[in-house]
């Protein structure tokens, strides 16, 4: 199976992106690649089952099929009913993550499908450049002369106390290549220091526990999963100084297809008084998680 993938960095908040895209038969006030588009049946776009058939700048009509739309996670998958290639089994979708520390929005437009024998790579490379991409920068745009909307779409998944993202101007091969080592946070944290593993294990190995100095305040970490493909790893706290309890963590790597540079968030969940989450969650958001996101790109930045 194919799989054409474009991601971006819109220099708009998600509530105003969003109010843009979700329309599922509005290509054509943002991407110029689309003449014409309605709504089979006279249903509203955001009705799950609608098919929109629409026209390209060269004549050919399409018709897809909205399978999900969600306004909690920004996201909606579609298929063609009509294809706009000769492809098979072809499943979309389209996403938007806030990068909290910007107020700007990622996007990632992604497809999977069957190719035909002797086309493999073909229509991967057009639907990725020419369609997923081409429709990022024609909403890029249109975005400039759009009102700002203001609308609290966004919260991350809870029941995270902590979910925050910013982006890096590194690829995200190079940043996961740094942060993906449990035990070397102390180098590259300056809040943090005298991080091993315990028992001398591996720190890829998942059940080992880092131990550490934040500050003065001894604690235990436990990796919990770890994944090479997404970019991801997660841990649990089993000694901490701080009055929490079931805490659980971890960022997570997305690749920004249009330029050298990536997009990371990173989640915290626990069980706290709501008196200590006043002063717990916004110092381990800015001082744990965006500090190090900022202190890995300073590093990688002085690389160069």
């Amino acid at each position: 199976m194919a799989r054409a993938y474009a991601s971006t960095i819109l220099d708009a908040n998600i509530a105003t992106v969003w109010a843009t895209v979700r329309d599922f038969n509005g290509m054509p006030s943002w991407n110029p690649g689309v003449t014409r588009s309605e709504i089979e049946g006279g249903l509203d776009s955001d009705v799950v089952g609608c098919v929109r058939r629409f026209s390209l700048r060269d004549g050919t009509e399409v018709r897809e099929r909205l399978l999900s739309l969600c306004d909690r996670t920004t996201s909606f998958t579609y298929n063609f009913e009509t294809p706009a290639f000769p492809v098979m089994n072809y499943l979309a979708r389209m996403r938007l993550m806030p990068v909290t520390a910007t107020g700007q929005t990622f996007a990632e437009w992604e497809a999977t499908f069957d190719e035909a024998p002797g086309d493999e790579g073909k229509y991967v490379e057009i639907v990725s450049n020419g369609v997923f991409q081409g429709g990022w920068d024609a909403l890029k745009a249109t975005l400039r002369s759009r009102p700002r909307v203001e609308a609290p779409l966004w919260a991350g998944f809870p029941p995270n106390k902590v979910w925050c993202s910013t982006v890096i101007d590194a690829p995200a091969a190079k940043v996961w290549s740094v942060i993906r080592d449990f035990a070397g946070m102390g180098g590259w944290h300056e809040d943090i220091t005298k991080m091993h593993m315990l028992g001398g294990v591996r720190s890829d190995k998942i059940s080992g526990t880092r131990d550490f100095l934040f500050g003065e305040g001894h604690l235990n970490e436990v990796l919990l999963h770890l994944d090479d493909e997404e970019m991801s790893y997660s841990y649990y706290i089993t000694k901490s100084p701080l009055p929490w309890m079931h805490y659980v963590s971890g960022p997570r790597l997305w690749r920004v297809t249009d330029g050298e540079r990536c997009f990371g968030s990173w989640f915290g969940d626990w069980v706290a008084s709501p008196q200590d989450d006043l002063t717990l969650m916004p110092n381990t958001e800015q001082n744990v998680y965006l500090k190090a996101f900022e202190t890995v790109a300073a590093q990688l930045a002085g690389s160069r």
